[in-house]
């Protein structure tokens, strides 16, 4: 049914109906940019906090890394003093000096073993230390990153709910017009749309020159747009052209005419009074 719609309509109720989904389009815009930088600033936090969140495990596994790895050097540190007790005991009992200067050997080589073990236990806790003050920062940081949040999506949430009535009369409109636009031309204007800068797929031929990239237009081209016989696009941006006053802006150019028409009659009659 609705091809057959479509089929009935002419370029001019094409143009229109473009030109009314443009506008559209353009309003909705408008309700969008009322939200500002709110929700770009959402998103970003958002990603912030999901960040701070990953680096708050994976500070959390080094903190236990470096736990574990203290457990283990205590241990350590335990059974070299263990030997060493046991070795000083045993020099009591020595028979000779080559059994005395390797139980000195085996109590000097523990004991280096205990001071190296020491140090990094003393090391691991600094980093420690420091692990779990950037920690307390990094959770304070996601504190206040959550609270900004917060009171943003607040924010958004009110200007949202502000706008949402119009944007759903807005967007029910757009489904409406879409309907009576040929599948092939709504997917070119949507192409076109989605890739102008502006959003903005038709334009009014404004002071000779394209409304969307502002380019000379020749006169023969606006003389065939002005007709709506067909639909002329942009040969510089591809944007759909359409009459201004199809638009329903007026020109100035009736003014202009008056204005030369004036002086060449003011010339004429100046003319022939230095005749008389």
């Amino acid at each position: 049914m609705a091809k057959k719609v479509n089929a009935e309509f002419s370029v001019e109720d094409k143009l229109k109906t473009l030109y009314q989904l443009q506008t559209t389009h353009s309003a909705i815009k408008e309700k969008e940019n009322l939200r500002g930088e709110l929700p770009k600033a959402v998103k970003d936090l958002e990603d912030e906090i999901e960040g701070l969140t990953t680096r708050v495990l994976k500070i959390k596994n080094e903190i236990d890394e470096f736990q574990t790895a203290i457990s283990l050097k205590k241990g350590e540190v335990e059974k070299a003093q263990i030997s060493v007790n046991r070795y000083k005991e045993q020099l009591n009992d020595v028979k000779n000096n080559r059994e005395y200067d390797t139980l000195s050997k085996e109590i000097e080589f523990q004991t280096l073993e205990i001071e190296l073990c020491n140090k990094k236990i003393r090391e691991a806790d600094a980093k420690v230390n420091v692990k779990t003050v950037e920690l307390q920062e990094t959770e304070e940081a996601i504190d206040v990153r959550r609270k900004d949040l917060e009171m943003k999506k607040s924010e958004l949430d009110e200007i949202v709910e502000e706008t949402r009535a119009e944007e759903e009369i807005l967007r029910e409109r757009v489904s409406e017009l879409e309907t009576k636009v040929d599948p092939r031309l709504l997917s070119s204007f949507e192409r076109i749309r989605n890739g102008a800068r502006n959003g903005l797929a038709v334009v009014c031929v404004q002071r000779d020159a394209c409304g969307g990239c502002f380019n000379k237009i020749p006169p023969q081209r606006q003389l065939d747009i002005k007709m709506h016989k067909k639909i002329i696009v942009c040969e510089y941006c591809g944007r759909i052209l359409i009459d201004p006053e199809f638009a329903g802006i007026k020109t100035d150019k009736v003014a202009d005419d008056k204005k030369k028409t004036r002086k060449r009659a003011i010339r004429k009659t100046t003319k022939k009074t230095e005749e008389e």
